[in-house]
């Protein structure tokens, strides 16, 4: 890709870029140029096509947002990688972020079947807190890639030799509860509440593969109930669906942590199914460690959605509907006092 630049007075900026590789550069601008399209929807540019040659124009910070965004979707399918309108979406997030699009590919997890890039810089921060810490708790509303990314790394470290082994665990059932009357394996019985983990897994690796490690052991599944009394070393161990924990539970799970291994916690506080008058172990745990060595807190907001853009409008919604039910509730309480004020 090369580049010409007309820079106009003040703010405005005209930038012309050349894409060598005509296959490429097609797949870059979508069927019936879909994806210029979209990036003139996001972004206050307009651009225009002829041949192989983009010329952007428009504000120059939105210009250099644009000419970021094209510049590692480029790169990607050079590497081999396929650009849809997701990938776009991610790029120009990147690209809008402060930190530029260049974390957008230097976070890129690599397993066998995928290269995951963040999609946005939460996602970022996140990948780069896993990487940087023993313990990673990340909360925030459902698609937001909290779970997917952590299997993403559990498996490229597991693929690479630093980890021996993938430890799943979620709170399906209490101890005591229904497993045991369950029928078939441990496994068999645990699967229908870790289907999430396994979708994430099967998107990481050949199914095969999957299925050789699971056998060896190489990749468990292992509920909460049974983690109590282990020592987890050289392991990357997921906690999902942290916020159903109690405080005993989080706290049993943490300190398995062993030498040589790492641990995410995922969970949702806007999605507690805990009985009420329970605390999340989730909510206790951000608190209790707020501050602690070794430890990094990942918030994810509805910003970060990266399923369909329903699912993100879907949060907001209930985001507003929570706030309104907490004021009436605040009303009701004091209501007659502040009147009486």
């Amino acid at each position: 890709m090369s580049e010409r630049r007309k820079t106009a007075p003040d703010t405005a900026d005209n930038v012309v870029l050349q894409f060598d590789d005509n296959a490429l550069a097609q797949a870059l601008f979508g069927a019936h140029h879909a994806h210029l399209a979209l990036i003139e929807e996001c972004l206050p540019v307009v651009i225009r096509t002829r041949g192989n040659t983009l010329t952007v124009a428009g504000p120059a910070d939105a210009v250099g947002a644009a000419r970021a965004a094209l510049g590692a979707l480029y790169r990607r399918l050079e590497r081999g990688f396929a650009v849809d309108r997701a990938e776009v979406e991610a790029a120009l997030r990147m690209a809008t972020s402060p930190a530029g699009a260049s974390v957008f590919e230097s976070l890129a997890v690599r397993t066998r079947t995928r290269h995951v890039t963040p999609r946005t810089p939460t996602q970022a921060a996140y990948l780069r807190a896993i990487d940087e810490n023993e313990l990673v708790i990340g909360e925030g509303p459902a698609g937001t890639g909290k779970t997917y990314l952590a299997v993403a790394k559990a498996v490229e470290r597991l693929v690479r030799g630093e980890v021996d082994r993938i430890i799943l665990s979620r709170p399906a059932v209490e101890a005591g509860e229904q497993l045991g009357f369950l029928p078939g394996s441990l496994r068999e019985k645990v699967d229908p509440y870790l289907r999430p983990l396994y979708d994430a897994l099967y998107d990481m690796l050949p199914a095969p593969q999957v299925a050789k490690r699971l056998e060896s052991g190489e990749i468990e599944v292992a509920p909460l109930a049974f983690m109590r009394g282990r020592t987890l070393t050289n392991a990357f161990a997921i906690l999902d669906e942290a916020q159903n924990t109690t405080a005993v539970q989080m706290k049993m799970f943490l300190t398995r942590l062993g030498e040589g291994s790492r641990m995410a916690v995922t969970g949702d506080l806007s999605q507690v199914d805990l009985p009420r008058g329970i605390r999340s172990g989730l909510r206790h745990a951000m608190e209790t460690l707020a501050g602690v060595e070794g430890v990094s807190f990942v918030e994810f907001t509805d910003a970060d959605v990266v399923r369909h853009p329903l699912v993100s409008r879907i949060v907001r919604a209930y985001d507003r509907a929570e706030k309104r039910t907490r004021a009436a509730a605040r009303y009701e309480r004091d209501g007659e006092t502040a009147g009486d004020d």
